[in-house]
């Protein structure tokens, strides 16, 4: 089985595109979907300790802890150090039980990925992208967003560029959705034989 690692920053298309790999028979795991599950039950505990105030009615709210982000910067540190080793942990499960289902890929769809280390855990990464026109102008049309709240979330990313340099794909999904699945489709036909190969090593 390979593990690809699934990224690009906000706006650029990568859930799009992770649904496009899942369409042809990939394992997907969605990185924000898993914290917000483990927010509601295995991480309520640990985030509780810290940070008390985030904890209601039994679950982590995730608006109370951007405040406490907002309030004091240094909490994203912290509260990253507990939740990252769970969500790796999920994560390391949810690769066991793909691998024992005779997946041939897993796709780990990761904001994150490369600002966390997290290349060193899948065999390629891919990279979703669009110009920044496009990025910006997609971002400011989701609900509740800002031109400042967008600023912050790109600050806390690395850079376009430098995610494009150091992965192994890169996905332009600045034009039709159908180009994208084309281009995931391609991706999926290029790593086939070493898939194949390792199934057949067992």
């Amino acid at each position: 089985m390979i593990v690809i690692g699934l990224t690009g920053s906000i706006g650029m298309g990568k859930s799009t595109l992770g649904r496009f790999f899942a369409a042809r028979g990939a394992a997907l795991l969605d990185a924000d979907a898993l914290v917000h599950r483990l927010y509601r039950g295995a991480a309520v505990a640990p985030v509780g300790v810290a940070f008390p105030a985030a904890v209601r009615e039994g679950f982590v709210d995730r608006a109370a802890l951007s405040a406490e982000i907002a309030r004091r910067p240094e909490a994203l540190a912290e509260i990253e150090a507990i939740v990252h080793p769970i969500v790796r942990a999920e994560q390391a499960a949810w690769l066991g039980r793909a691998r024992s289902a005779g997946r041939s890929f897993a796709v780990l769809d990761i904001p994150l990925l490369l600002e966390t280390g997290g290349e060193r855990r899948v065999d390629v990464v891919v990279v979703a992208s669009a110009p920044a026109e496009v990025q910006r102008e997609r971002v400011l049309t989701r609900p509740g967003m800002t031109v400042a709240k967008f600023e912050q979330i790109v600050a806390r990313q690395m850079p376009d560029a430098e995610k494009r340099r150091r992965s192994h794909f890169v996905v332009d999904t600045s034009g039709a959705m159908e180009c994208a699945d084309r281009q995931a489709a391609d991706i999926l036909r290029a790593l086939a034989p070493v898939a194949a190969a390792r199934s057949f090593r067992g």
